[in-house]
């Protein structure tokens, strides 16, 4: 495989219940393309605490930037790249919750009626949610051997319940190109609201079996 040098950054985003770790294969293989990366760690405190996080990365970075959000990641990029950030260049949806103005990560999470293996959240005393060994077994990471799924497990960010319920009237979506990444047998958000999203935003599209866990898995 060969490099290019550029002065493109790459910023990626995680989804809830893990971190940047997340992205550790796709993170390899754009370095070795020559892309500089950069996996982002926000808080899962709450939407705007997120969205804030994200802008602090994004204002240290230099030059062109594509930004890259995996499901819940994809709403905290729709509002951190809005406004004046005009290094953000494009935008890149990984099966992601996309919301549009007044509607919530929770609006969107629920359009279509859960699939029955996905998991049953309930928060905890502090309003957080956690996913259960089975919940990542049936649902979260299933293309994976045991022993990563139970890493991922413990090593888990639960996220609070204040993340569904944050809106914020900027949509980054309607100013940049986007491209998106439907996982057709995702259960966590309904490949049929994916695809509703991304013709909404009129994004190039891009399908595949599972999401990124480690690795696009075709």
């Amino acid at each position: 495989m060969t490099s290019a040098k550029t002065d493109a950054s790459v910023v990626l985003v995680h989804a809830a219940w893990t971190d940047g770790s997340s992205w550790n294969k796709v993170t390899g293989e754009l370095q070795r393309k020559g892309l500089k990366v950069v996996a982002a760690q926000i808080p899962l405190t709450s939407f705007n605490d997120d969205v804030a996080v994200l802008k602090k990365v994004l204002l240290r970075q230099k030059g062109p930037i594509v930004l890259a959000g995996h499901s819940y990641g994809g709403a905290v990029i729709t509002a951190a790249a809005a406004g004046q950030l005009a290094d953000v260049k494009a935008l890149v949806y990984i099966a992601a919750i996309v919301r549009m103005r007044e509607k919530t990560v929770g609006d969107v999470f629920r359009r279509v009626p859960p699939h029955p293996s996905a998991p049953k959240l309930q928060p905890d005393a502090d309003g957080f949610l956690w996913l259960t060994v089975d919940a990542f077994r049936s649902a979260f990471a299933p293309m994976h051997r045991h022993q990563k799924r139970l890493l991922w497990r413990r090593t888990q960010k639960a996220y609070c319940l204040e993340v569904s319920r944050g809106t914020d009237d900027q949509s980054a979506w309607r100013e940049k190109p986007t491209w998106f990444l439907i996982a057709e047998k995702d259960l966590m958000v309904s490949p049929e609201t994916q695809r509703f999203t991304a013709a909404r935003m009129k994004s190039k599209v891009v399908s595949c079996l599972w999401t990124i866990l480690l690795g696009l898995k075709a």
